[in-house]
């Protein structure tokens, strides 16, 4: 269970009037704007994009997605993946997507292989671009302090990576095709992993990996059963809000705490 202190620690930082419980919050006392930390670079976040389409059809063309070259090069090279080491070395080999040429780095994953838990965000922004480390920029700094106070952290227990591997230039929001691309090797990298549970962390890994029908503000703190062709269980699946998403709404910041209760709660009971 999650300790008081850190209870007593994330609701001071969130602004939260009470005291947290194994039960949900009641009440949130915003923080002043003047307390909201500012970022030069914050990652966007798709919960507020009006630009969602069906994934698997090109809206220009009518092309089933799925059915294109690039997409289809990347299924036959994940189709071929045994190991992670041999994932990332695919994905680093790939040359059907545009975003690799203007990317610095590929950001492949971090964290704990070995994990009950794995955290799939949407895109690397500029920091993450630079060092090659999914979500170690602003918004990962705050994704990291919050869920240390449900016991976890990179090093020992969770693993985290992205639902596509390369800064879009500008910071802008995957294409559909981008996704499309990159999504085979996500499927395979979490049959690799095989956790008790995956977490879609902001509205673009959600409309990767559950459709266009899930819209996070609709399905946050709920669970689904998620498997793709290189699973044979069903394994647990939720979402919470990106990082960046709360500095621009921190009324929703209750919200997400509540989510990162019920995930420790549904690992406690795993394990």
């Amino acid at each position: 269970m999650v300790d008081q202190i850190n209870n007593l620690i994330l609701q001071e930082e969130f602004g939260v009037d009470e005291t947290i419980s194994a039960e949900p919050i009641n009440r949130m006392q915003a923080p002043k704007a003047a307390e909201v930390p500012l970022y030069d670079d914050i990652e966007k976040d798709s919960v507020a994009s009006t630009n969602v389409v069906n994934l698997n059809i090109n809206a220009e063309s009518g092309v089933n997605i799925n059915n294109t070259p690039a997409v289809l090069q990347s299924r036959e090279m994940a189709n071929k993946c045994t190991s992670l080491e041999e994932l990332q070395e695919a994905i680093s080999n790939i040359d059907n997507i545009s975003i690799k040429k203007t990317a610095t780095n590929t950001v492949f994953a971090d964290g704990k292989a070995e994990s009950n838990i794995m955290f799939i965000g949407e895109a690397p922004g500029s920091e993450e671009d630079k060092q090659g480390i999914p979500f170690c920029g602003a918004s990962g700094q705050i994704l990291d302090k919050s869920l240390s106070y449900i016991g976890l952290n990179r090093e020992d227990n969770f693993y985290i990576t992205n639902a596509v591997f390369w800064r879009p230039p500008g910071n802008r929001r995957p294409t559909d095709e981008e996704l499309a691309i990159c999504k085979p090797f996500i499927e395979k990298h979490i049959a690799l992993i095989n956790p008790k549970l995956i977490v879609l962390v902001g509205g673009i890994a959600v409309f990767s990996l559950l459709g266009e029908e899930k819209k996070i503000t609709k399905v946050r703190g709920q669970y689904f059963k998620y498997s793709n062709e290189y699973i044979d269980n069903e394994l647990n699946i939720t979402s919470v809000f990106h990082p960046s998403y709360l500095l621009r709404q921190p009324s929703q910041k209750k919200l997400f705490w509540q989510d990162l209760l019920k995930v420790r709660e549904l690992l406690d009971k795993k394990n």
